[in-house]
């Protein structure tokens, strides 16, 4: 059904007389006869009657009206849901409990009106295809890994280095340090279970266990990361990192250790990806709100990073 002709009938019905429906579409009188012929065709009944005094509905036309200012709500629903600054900002995270939920979280407490659609890709390839598709407006990610660059049209603007910590139960020998060299973990089994093959943070810690003599395991005694902590707890020689802002919770007698990594600091770097052509204005005010608050995330002195990663800071 010709919405046009649908709303031609509506300020037709409204006004009572054709020339003044005219003069509220900014048509003439002749479209506006026309477009409701068309539409009494297609439904096979008179709409109106026309009088000396203009246009008086039929029956029908009474019967048709209602649902007829329906549909014309239905169609400025349907807009809205798809218009910029109506539509959720779509957001992809690599994790609801790693850093990039905690920056969107920071971001709505500075913009608690913004509404947030936040999903859960696999990997790299699978954010920029669904940016290139439209099918989210942004994604956090590291990139690019060795021998891949981005498509011309996706953007990455590096927002957080986030650095590294080491999880340990309290038998661990590195328990009560109040930090550890990534070089002296060489020789103290790393667990990091369900490293996805071909993923940007499975790059990213392969080029650390590289560049630090670092033996890491991606399955470990048990499958999975839901034990992880309980694992931990009890094992004298099993360790992991997380990253900083990383929520990972425990029960109190765990008494798990976060033991921070210095000299170098090894940091993920986090971008926030985009197609250069999204006008959603709240995708512009999540990357100002990540650019202004990205020296509050500064990591001072020595940072490693894998030498295919783009940083938020020198």
């Amino acid at each position: 059904m010709d919405l046009n002709a649908v709303r031609t009938f509506v300020a037709a019905a409204d006004a009572g007389r054709f020339q003044d429906a005219a003069t509220d579409l900014s048509i003439t009188q002749q479209a506006v006869s026309k477009r409701i012929a068309t539409l009494e065709k297609q439904l096979g009944v008179r709409l109106f009657t026309r009088t000396a005094r203009g246009a008086r509905l039929t029956v029908d036309g009474q019967a048709f009206l209602p649902h007829a200012r329906e549909l014309l709500r239905a169609e400025e629903r349907a807009a809205a849901s798809v218009r910029p600054g109506r539509r959720a900002l779509r957001v992809d995270v690599i994790g609801r409990k790693l850093a990039p939920a905690a920056l969107l979280r920071d971001f709505l407490r500075a913009h608690p009106d913004t509404a947030l659609d936040v999903v859960t890709l696999h990997d790299v390839e699978a954010a920029v295809a669904a940016l290139r598709a439209g099918t989210v407006d942004a994604s956090f990610r590291a990139v690019t890994m060795p021998g891949r660059t981005l498509p011309d049209d996706i953007t990455a603007t590096p927002v957080l280095d986030e650095p590294l910590h080491l999880l340990t139960g309290p038998a661990h020998p590195f328990a009560d340090a109040r930090s550890v060299r990534p070089a002296d973990l060489a020789g103290h089994p790393i667990w990091m279970p369900e490293l996805a093959p071909g993923s940007e943070w499975a790059a990213y810690y392969a080029d650390l266990a590289a560049a630090f003599g670092l033996a890491i395991d991606v399955v470990g005694p048990h499958f999975g990361t839901v034990p992880l902590p309980d694992v931990l707890a009890d094992s004298p020689s099993l360790t992991t990192f997380v990253g900083e802002l990383t929520r990972v919770l425990w029960p109190a007698d765990y008494d798990l250790r976060r033991i921070p990594l210095r000299h170098p600091v090894p940091a993920y770097p986090h971008c926030l990806l985009h197609h250069r052509d999204n006008p959603h204005p709240a995708l512009a005010a999540l990357r100002d709100h990540l650019t202004r608050t990205a020296g509050d995330h500064r990591v001072p002195g020595e940072v490693w990073t894998p030498p295919w990663a783009r940083r938020s800071s020198p």
